[in-house]
């Protein structure tokens, strides 16, 4: 992919996002590939059958979903180069642009700093609701901080690095085919006894799409931050995913701060490990400390998309 598409993604997304009135009136692509995914789990999901069988029908979904996503992106894909001769570069970037994820990101976790800096806790824990899947309510400033620092690291990976890298290598077949796995992990790669057998090949496949950029994505957020490689190599594999802990570790080591450790799911605690080593006393400025690196790591994809082009000529 010698055009700059990438590039042209990465600036559209960063200027417009995905504008909540567009949202309002029409939803989100990954909407989409949601109602297939519902509707296959409510009727190929029955507790009555074997695992087995619920497995097979989870492959069989997964299936489904790449071939709607891969083949519909190929398809458009196909149409900007015969309709938009050489522009089709820019038509491809425009229906990649919103399968990435880097101002909605940033703008649904800088609240959550502002609300602590003025100390309005109730508003900030409101938030954090909206981003993470932990029980929020008895979350004190700490752990509301930290719980938006986890949530910035990881989804770094999900919504920025990873998109951008199967756009690279895959064009808009890659992208949008991510996209429609990762929505599938999200909503049905669950370990709980309702999905372990049906989520099981999303989230599989979801592991394999994210391995290498989970590890590209950590290694920006230590160039970006200066630092925090020892700690990504010591503990990113501490996390429950195999990939959601190297940018988290990255960004812990990077911040001098102590992440995860015990939370609580649906009223049941879990002792997870701690990620990384220092306080884990977290407070809002620490948010910006992460929005701060969260913004020169999305730099410098930038600059590798630009590059990108260049290299491949």
């Amino acid at each position: 992919m010698a055009e700059p598409i990438a590039f042209a993604a990465l600036a559209l997304d960063a200027v417009i996002g995905w504008p909540r009135a567009l949202y309002a009136r029409i939803g989100h692509p990954v909407g989409f590939f949601a109602r297939i995914i519902t509707l296959s789990e409510r009727y190929g999901n029955q507790a009555r059958w074997s695992a087995g069988l619920r497995r097979a029908i989870g492959v069989l979904t997964v299936m489904l979903l790449l071939a709607v996503s891969a083949g519909g992106a190929l398809l458009l894909e196909g149409l900007c180069r015969r309709w938009l001769g050489s522009l089709a570069w820019l038509g491809m970037a425009i229906l990649a642009w919103p399968a990435l994820a880097q101002r909605s990101l940033f703008e649904h976790v800088r609240p959550i700093a502002r609300h602590l800096g003025e100390g309005d806790e109730a508003r900030a824990r409101q938030d954090v609701s909206m981003i993470v899947g932990r029980d929020t309510e008895t979350l004190d400033e700490p752990g509301i901080a930290r719980a938006a620092i986890e949530s910035l690291s990881e989804s770094f990976c999900d919504g920025v690095a990873a998109p951008l890298f199967w756009l690279i290598v895959g064009g808009l077949p890659g992208i949008w085919a991510y996209k429609a796995i990762n929505t599938a992990d999200s909503l049905i790669g669950h370990k709980e006894e309702r999905w372990r057998a049906f989520g099981w090949a999303a989230a599989r496949t979801d592991d394999v799409m994210n391995f290498l950029p989970a590890r590209l994505g950590g290694a920006v957020i230590c160039l970006a931050g200066g630092g925090g490689w020892r700690i990504m190599w010591r503990d990113a594999r501490k996390h429950a995913s195999p990939n959601a802990g190297w940018t988290e570790a990255a960004m812990a080591g990077t911040l001098g701060l102590r992440l995860a450790g015990p939370v609580s799911y649906d009223g049941v605690a879990h002792d997870k490990p701690w990620i990384g080593e220092g306080r884990d006393r977290v407070f809002a400025q620490d948010i910006q400390r992460a929005l701060r690196v969260y913004l020169r790591a999305c730099a410098i994809l930038w600059i590798g998309a630009a590059a990108m082009p260049l290299l491949i000529r």
